[in-house]
């Protein structure tokens, strides 16, 4: 009964240190370089709905952790990822139909 109560300790504990290894791999790593990438492509100006959108999911990630709530914070550092790899996306997409003449 002892050794069972221990493992359940041990398991609980395990599990609350999770959620900030998650957070710092999805936020801190991938989204913000995402994040950065598709500043570097300029999609400011080429993809501005979907550069916007990763930066305000990047924001509210980072304020999440701020309160604890790693889960919540590493889905939004996700959808972070995903918009600004799309806001990359179109950004070069925009740039080869700029190239093109009418």
């Amino acid at each position: 009964m002892r050794a069972a109560a221990v493992a359940l300790c041990v398991a609980f504990a395990l599990g609350l240190g999770c959620g900030p290894v998650t957070y710092i791999n999805d936020v801190t790593r991938k989204a913000a370089s995402d994040v950065e990438a598709a500043r570097a492509a300029q999609a400011d100006q080429y993809a501005p709905y979907y550069y916007t959108l990763a930066i305000e999911y990047l924001r509210k990630a980072r304020e999440e952790a701020a309160h604890a709530d790693y889960e919540t914070a590493s889905r939004l550092g996700r959808n972070a990822s995903r918009a600004a790899r799309r806001a990359v996306e179109l950004s070069i997409i925009e740039v080869r139909n700029r190239g093109r003449a009418p």
